[in-house]
């Protein structure tokens, strides 16, 4: 639509022609301070496409990750297009996420493997069968940790 009809009737005419869409109703929007530069209420003028409003402002957020041992790591986001703001583009900054990603792809590749493998499934159903399995796991495990040692 080039022009929206808003509450009281007014006509707001459309500004650019960015593709930024109104936010779904089962969405949830954040807002958070991304730049040092101070927040004044005067337009800042020549800035005509949102590339030229990530390049003016440089948003960026220095974000703590705790790992599994309480160890605390600082890394900063930098936002520089709206797709660094979707999970991907999140991710691909961030070295802790990337191995938090790794692992839960990992996880989800075993959960399928679990649900889908038949045999698998009968074997863990039976409590015999299931700690001869638990057991070849663990000696498993255990070999490929002597070997990484």
């Amino acid at each position: 639509m080039l022009n929206e009809v808003e509450i009281g009737g007014q006509l707001v005419p459309q500004q650019s022609f960015e593709a930024i869409s109104n936010i779904s109703s089962n969405k949830t929007l954040l807002v958070q301070k991304l730049t040092s530069k101070p927040t004044k209420l005067e337009p800042v003028k020549g800035l005509k496409t949102i590339e030229d409003v990530f390049g003016y402002f440089n948003p960026s957020l220095e974000v703590e990750f705790e790992d599994e041992n309480g160890t605390i790591r600082k890394e900063e986001l930098k936002f520089r297009s709206l797709l660094d703001f979707k999970k991907e583009g999140i991710v691909d900054q961030s070295d802790f996420l990337k191995k938090l990603q790794v692992q839960q792809d990992a996880c989800n590749a075993i959960i399928k493997k679990l649900k889908t493998n038949k045999i698998l499934k009968t074997c863990l159903q039976n409590p015999e069968s299931k700690k001869a399995f638990l057991q070849a796991l663990q000696a498993a495990l255990d070999e490929i940790n002597s070997a990484n040692a």
